[in-house]
């Protein structure tokens, strides 16, 4: 049996982890085309929730806290939600190449967040985020019936994860081609790529509440997790109710994952790799992997929305593209260590 950790080494952990976030978001406000000392970031948090009364300038602390920091509070969200929902789908499915970006939940959550946009689905009725969570599990659900269809195999769900992202993408591009104008399109397609910039307070009330309550429902069924590594028969056998938690869990998925691409784009590479990270650090035991994963996203978004307004004078890069830049080459190296050792 497997003892548990004692409670200072875990207290110390979950501090350590603490300080961690909030250095990487304390940096994330710092940092930009204009570097604002930290010494301002952390006045401007004073005045704005202690009441404090400190001088600043007052185009720096707007800066800080109008842009920076709203924007580095949804970059960890976004990070910590892509990374569980990866956790999550590579549990369920079996499969280290799943994650919500080659199953094609986040190319059907576009397609619905386009198609509230621009063509009005809904009359009105159906916000951003709600179009975006019907098409992540439309998505889904095609790519699941998809594989059944084609197969059991392992890469089964993978090949049709690939053809159902093609055909979201696709009519992604068709709707935005047919329907909006040239400044509607302009903007949708540096979206699609990943955009923080238009982030604001407003954001991080659907962002941060999406991120705690989908973890918070995944560690809730951590153990079952760890049951679906043996397969469902083995979890069946165990008391897991199968059916439900898969549901559940997928659900879960979805909603981070569409909640995300509402706010920010589609953004790939962080719900495949960050897990794999997260398990050379920890292991596969559902319990630590989702809250490090957590953590290791959150950080690595942190740090992508960094160089993406710094690594070119004057211009801010998609942080999709930052992500794919990094996310490739690491995702290789993962796959060559794997090789080796096994």
């Amino acid at each position: 049996m497997t003892r548990s950790a004692p409670l200072p080494w875990r207290a110390g952990s979950i501090l350590a982890a603490l300080a961690l976030l909030l250095f990487a978001l304390w940096l994330g406000a710092a940092s930009g085309e204009t570097a604002i000392p930290m010494e301002v970031v952390a006045k401007t948090v004073a005045n704005r929730i202690l009441g404090t009364d400190y001088a600043l300038d007052p185009i720096d602390e707007g800066i800080v806290w109008n842009y920076r920091l709203s924007r580095a509070v949804v970059a960890a969200c976004c990070g910590a939600a892509l990374a569980v929902s990866g956790v999550v789908l590579q549990s369920l499915l079996r499969n280290p190449l799943a994650d919500p970006y080659i199953l094609g939940i986040s190319a059907g959550a576009s397609t619905g967040a386009v198609g509230v946009a621009i063509l009005g689905l809904g009359a009105g009725a159906l916000t951003l985020p709600v179009g975006a969570f019907a098409g992540s599990l439309v998505a889904f659900g095609l790519v699941s019936l998809l594989a059944m269809r084609a197969g059991r195999g392992t890469g089964a769900i993978i090949l049709a994860g690939v053809a159902g992202s093609q055909l979201f993408n696709a009519l992604t591009s068709f709707i935005v081609t047919k329907a909006a104008s040239a400044e509607q399109a302009r903007g949708i397609m540096f979206w699609l790529l990943g955009n923080l910039s238009g982030v604001r307070w407003a954001d991080v009330t659907l962002a941060l509440p999406v991120a705690v309550i989908g973890l918070g429902v995944c560690l809730w069924h951590a153990r079952a997790l760890d049951a679906f590594a043996f397969g469902a028969d083995s979890a069946a056998s165990l008391g897991i109710p199968v059916r439900r938690v898969y549901a559940v869990l997928i659900c879960a998925s979805a909603m981070m994952t569409a909640a995300m691409v509402s706010i920010v784009g589609s953004i790939g590479f962080v719900g495949l790799v960050i897990p794999h990270a997260a398990r050379m650090f920890v292991g596969v035991r559902h319990s630590l992997l989702l809250p490090v994963s957590a953590l290791i996203g959150a950080v690595f978004m942190i740090a992508a929305d960094i160089l993406s307004r710094v690594i070119i004078p004057g211009q801010v890069l998609p942080i999709g593209v930052i992500t794919a830049l990094f996310g490739a080459p690491a995702f290789a190296l993962i796959l060559s260590q794997r090789r080796a050792a096994a």
